[in-house]
């Protein structure tokens, strides 16, 4: 187990390019009264090819301002964000989002909103169906391919919003509470899945934003803390995978546990 408050991480820096690196990143924004607020404050880190990054700190600490700088939908005060190897300017297909509320489109079916990035790409038609049809596995959604949104329950939708991301084949996958107001049960099966398609897609880096200290220790390699816009705790996850309820209440899960409490409670 590693736990360090180092707000950097270097590993196969030397041979490897970072799949997201921040140096000295801030964020100010200016409220109507006039006066600046600090979101983020010069935060500078590096994520692997294929690591699995969970984000918690309080509320309103710049955990989502963070994310939406490297989706490229803030530009940042000061500082620079890459995305393997290349400056964040604006959004773009190297970076896929999930955010809090799925972003399905209503009047297309499960596999047509699948298929819409590929198609927008020129994705020839029979490697889209090809695509769709192993996503559609992999969520467990064959029998509703030609489902409408509306007659998929929330965790199904949230299923499917999760594959459309992963279809484009990202460099970068952004994901802000995903998983927000889910019940237990369809919570462990969703992480499930995305795990089964992070798997699959070459283990993509991760990014991902939650409130749940339990759901960061069952999906992170590394759990970022922020606080007061800083990082101020990075901290290394040694559990196996694939991790179950018992690998999660362990004694080591329950000392990373009490680490980052003691981190949220300074």
């Amino acid at each position: 187990m590693t736990i360090t408050a180092s707000s950097t991480h270097t590993r196969h820096a030397i041979t490897r390019t970072a799949a997201i690196e921040l140096r000295n990143v801030s964020k100010q924004f200016r409220l109507e009264s006039g006066e600046l607020v600090n979101s983020v404050n010069s935060v500078s880190f590096t994520v692997d090819p294929g690591e699995f990054i969970c984000v918690i700190g309080p509320s309103g600490h710049g955990k989502s301002t963070l994310l939406n700088m490297i989706a490229g939908f803030l530009p940042p005060t000061s500082g620079t964000i890459t995305v393997s190897g290349s400056s964040v300017t604006r959004p773009g297909p190297d970076r896929g989002v999930v955010f809090q509320r799925d972003t399905l489109f209503l009047w297309k079916t499960v596999s047509q909103n699948i298929e819409f990035g590929l198609k927008a790409r020129g994705v020839p038609k029979d490697q889209r169906k090809m695509i769709v049809a192993e996503l559609l596995q992999t969520i467990g959604l064959e029998k509703f391919a030609n489902a409408w949104p509306k007659q998929l329950s929330g965790g199904m939708r949230r299923r499917v919003a999760i594959a459309a991301v992963f279809a484009n084949k990202p460099e970068v996958l952004l994901m802000d509470e995903p998983f927000v107001g889910i019940d237990y049960l369809r919570l462990g099966q969703l992480h499930e899945v995305l795990l089964d398609l992070w798997q699959e897609a070459e283990k993509r880096a991760v990014f991902m934003v939650t409130h749940d200290i339990d759901e960061a220790l069952t999906l992170a390699d590394r759990i970022f803390v922020i606080k007061h816009g800083t990082l101020a705790l990075d901290m290394k996850v040694d559990l196996p995978r694939p991790r179950r309820t018992e690998d999660i209440t362990s004694p080591q899960a329950n000392e990373l546990r009490r680490h980052l409490l003691q981190e949220f409670s300074r």
